[in-house]
């Protein structure tokens, strides 16, 4: 949930409880690396404030991390199970490694399985990639 008045207050909603991106911070996670937000809307920011990036995904790049996939709008479930598994198969080199250098491409990989599938436009589109 995207707290737009002060972003660090802004949490995941989890099973057991809110996260907080404040306790993300606070985790002192050595050189964390990637995040996939999978969760509808986390690239969506403050349109009051169109020249600021306050968002989820924006939060998780502040406290850190070097490459975050967030959503620019509600996505169907599937598709975003679809969209991680194939982002994930291509991300993981043969090593059984995670190369984040590789996120965009693995994206790329990843919603171009979905043109086969008769996926509307809009959900082929949903996830973009910040950072390195």
């Amino acid at each position: 949930m995207s707290n737009r008045r002060q972003p660090f207050e802004s949490s995941f909603a989890m099973r057991d409880g809110p996260l907080m991106i404040t306790a993300i911070i606070r985790s002192n996670w050595q050189n964390p690396q990637f995040a996939f937000l999978s969760a509808c809307q986390t690239t969506v920011g403050d349109e009051k404030s169109p020249d600021e990036s306050n968002h989820l995904a924006a939060a998780m790049q502040f406290s850190g991390f070097c490459g975050v996939i967030g959503s620019m709008w509600s996505v169907k479930d599937e598709v975003a199970r679809e969209v991680v598994s194939g982002f994930y198969d291509t991300l993981i080199d043969d090593s059984r490694r995670l190369d984040c250098t590789r996120a965009a491409m693995a994206l790329h990989q990843a919603v171009k399985k979905l043109r086969c599938n008769d996926i509307p436009l809009e959900q082929q589109i949903v996830f973009v990639h910040l950072g390195v």
